[in-house]
């Protein structure tokens, strides 16, 4: 029994795997654009989207992506596991592009100003100057913060099992339903720890990495 509980939470740990890893393709990018339009005049818009995001819980954004648009007769998600997955993966890019989009305008503005004034004295365009200057120390400041959100994002995941996507919280709790076994559940927290361990490790050797920019 332990065997098919573990197989079968590791099926699950996969499909949260998938989201997690597609949230961050998609998010990351968003959420740049998104800091970089918050230093522009359309700031204002993409703050009242922000603050509505932030606002409201990501549950309740996931059932309104997943379930409004059929109940207005125009569904958009197929009724599989693909569909609700990919449900998951627009409610979660969302959100995420919102927060991450936040700590990367912090992270732009936290850079002197004086390297940008360094960087035109060297005739680089804003393009070079965003690139091969102000990019590469945001990177340094939003490492923390980020790593943070991320890891924040692996526990959402479970939030995915709302609408019955088959992630590994469902897939322990498959077995409370079906068996009255309760350990299973439990033992889906050994999943998440492991997983959880993995980032925490990579993100310390980012920052190891990021070391080469001192501020004094």
């Amino acid at each position: 029994m332990f065997w098919t509980v573990t197989l079968t939470l590791l099926n699950g740990m996969l499909t949260t795997f998938e989201i997690f890893i597609l949230t961050l393709l998609f998010a990351l990018p968003l959420g740049l654009i998104i800091s970089l339009g918050l230093l522009t005049p359309i700031k204002y818009l993409l703050n009242i989207l922000i603050w509505i995001i932030r606002g409201t819980p990501l549950m309740l954004q996931l059932m309104v992506i997943f379930y409004v648009p059929g109940m207005l007769n125009h569904p958009i998600w197929s009724g599989n596991e693909a569909g609700r997955i990919t449900a998951t993966v627009v409610a979660f890019t969302i959100n995420y592009s919102c927060y991450f989009a936040v700590i990367f305008k912090g992270g732009i503005q936290g850079v002197p100003k004086g390297q940008y004034e360094a960087g035109q004295v060297l005739g680089m365009n804003r393009r070079q100057i965003f690139f091969k200057i102000t990019l590469l120390q945001m990177i340094k400041r939003v490492v923390p913060p980020m790593s943070n959100e991320i890891i924040t994002l692996v526990k959402d995941t479970s939030l995915a099992r709302i609408i019955a996507a088959y992630e590994l919280t469902f897939a322990g709790f498959s077995f409370m339903k079906s068996a009255g076994l309760t350990w299973p559940l439990f033992y889906t927290g050994v999943y998440y720890l492991v997983f959880v361990g993995i980032l925490t490790i990579v993100f310390n050797l980012i920052e190891r990495k990021l070391d080469y920019f001192k501020y004094e």
